[in-house]
């Protein structure tokens, strides 16, 4: 265990790899302790049982970590509708979906898309529920779910989890009204409406100036 100038001592794997002499660094004490040193050290052992180089794969590991952590579901959906709007959406369409999306974002935006998991979307969509807007959960479930197939497409994402939810949102209520079975039922309050409107319009005034339709 190495000590540096400033008295932090450190756990170091020295490996060789290729041919090369190569260290690990595995982490200060005491916040990594002897046993975990030890499975870390054991970790890199493995890897180089498999050929693999630990130094380059804890490289590896990093960078996906720090993509990860670029790819929020913010970034991915901001994305999303950037191609809505190349693709023509009217714009009333384009602001009802990022309405929704700005809730989602203010819910877990800021969190890799790939990390967001069925129970996170549910809690955030139950908070809509509360309101009574069954409809409007609906919906941001569903375009919540178009951003995480757009990641996965874009392979940001394995899988959608809004995809588990179904079954668990409140379906709205839908009234249905009574069918009109009469042919001559049809727009008839509208008829006699218009009817009167016209009698009402056309011939009062003939009545007022004597007239009287020709036969």
């Amino acid at each position: 265990m190495p000590v540096t100038t400033t008295g932090s001592k450190l756990w170091r794997f020295g490996y060789r790899y290729d041919g090369e002499q190569k260290l690990l660094a595995i982490g200060s004490y005491p916040i990594v302790s002897l046993l975990d040193a030890r499975a870390k050290r054991d970790d890199a052992k493995r890897l180089l049982a498999d050929d693999i180089d630990p130094s380059v794969e804890r490289k590896a590991e990093r960078r996906e970590a720090r993509i990860a952590r670029a790819n929020t579901f913010e970034a991915v959906s901001k994305e999303l509708m950037e191609k809505f709007e190349a693709e023509g959406d009217a714009p009333t369409t384009l602001k009802k979906k990022q309405w929704l999306l700005d809730f989602a974002n203010e819910e877990f935006g800021k969190r890799p898309i790939a990390e967001l998991k069925a129970p996170e979307i549910l809690d955030a969509l139950r908070k809509i529920e509360k309101r009574g807007r069954y409809e409007t959960a609906t919906r941001a479930r569903s375009t919540i779910g178009a951003v995480f197939r757009f990641a996965i497409a874009t392979g940001r994402a394995e899988r959608d989890p809004t995809a588990d939810l179904r079954g668990a949102l409140i379906t709205p209520t839908v009234t249905h009204r009574a069918t009109i079975v009469e042919p001559h039922a049809v727009g008839a309050p509208r008829h006699r409406r218009l009817r009167g409107a016209g009698c009402h319009s056309i011939c009062a005034p003939a009545r007022a100036s004597g007239l009287r339709p020709s036969r």
